[in-house]
């Protein structure tokens, strides 16, 4: 099954911090190496936190899809169907990136690679609590 990074992930694997993820979730990575996907969701979100000051990172805004491409993962679009489920993830979470992300895993029938404590014991997400 596909699996779809949480932000978190995808910045570590960008950075190249992958050694410092949990075993079971660089297991998850390596294991689904072709069916990785990063949103644009969390491009979003990161852009926002370089912006404010909260994410500095090595690697230029603008070059963040070549380089989400270049590490193997394909990039998922948000659409309508997307944003309009952010209201149903079950169980429900406050963080609106996160409730994107359960949505469009739950639209994609992916499965959520995650270090979020709070999202590691969803129903989508890939990853047991680390």
């Amino acid at each position: 099954m596909p699996r779809l990074l949480d932000t978190q992930i995808f910045i570590a694997l960008l950075e190249g911090r992958s050694e410092q993820l949990p075993a079971a979730v660089r297991h998850e990575v390596q294991a689904e190496r072709g069916a990785l996907y990063v949103s644009v969701a969390s491009l979003w979100e990161i852009a926002i936190k370089s912006r404010i000051g909260k994410l500095p990172l090595r690697t230029p805004l603008d070059g963040l899809p070549d380089a989400a491409r270049q590490a193997g993962l394909t990039l998922l679009p948000i659409d309508e169907h997307h944003a309009l489920h952010t209201i149903s993830p079950e169980p429900p979470t406050r963080d609106p990136f996160d409730r994107l992300l359960l949505a469009q895993c739950a639209i994609e029938r992916m499965r959520l690679v995650t270090i979020d404590r709070a999202l590691a014991a969803h129903p989508l997400s890939a990853t047991a609590t680390p």
